[in-house]
């Protein structure tokens, strides 16, 4: 499967974007994954969105963030395939992307990720190591990752 991608600076994002964005992570977030939690955190302002679109619809997408922000290091959060899209390679296309964007917008180094921990293996062969424990966030056990 073939996609556009685009990465916007929430300034950037048209009103169309960022419902379409929105409407994803509530979908899957909350919906699909029955965990009513506070989406809008205040980050998406400072970040940037990547976007990867197939037929005007979002397949696929994940936040960009800068360093100190989630974490000390730069991060990728947020990361969500439509269901639509899954069993695609739309998630190994997303996060490919999305280390390449985060190292070109903020540098090079590390990025750190608080994966959900059902995906361990799929971060993992993407070059993601566990650091720490599993841990509860809103319901879901994560634990936190890193990219060297």
């Amino acid at each position: 499967m073939e996609f556009i991608t685009l990465v916007k600076s929430f300034e950037e994002l048209s009103p169309t974007e960022l419902y379409k964005i929105l409407r994803l992570r509530n979908e899957v977030f909350v919906v699909e994954q029955s965990c009513p939690y506070q989406d809008a955190d205040n980050k998406d302002p400072k970040c940037y969105h990547l976007m990867l679109l197939k037929d005007d619809g979002l397949m696929a997408y994940a936040r960009l963030v800068p360093p100190g922000l989630s974490f000390p290091q730069m991060s990728i959060g947020r990361v969500i395939t439509s269901p639509k899209a899954r069993g695609t390679g739309a998630g190994r296309i997303l996060m490919n992307t999305a280390i390449e964007q985060c190292h070109q917008f903020f540098g090079e180094g590390p990025i750190q990720i608080g994966a959900q921990a059902y995906l361990l293996k799929f971060y993992s062969s993407l070059g993601f190591k566990e650091v720490g424990e599993i841990y509860d966030e809103d319901g879901i056990p994560h634990i936190d990752m890193i990219r060297a």
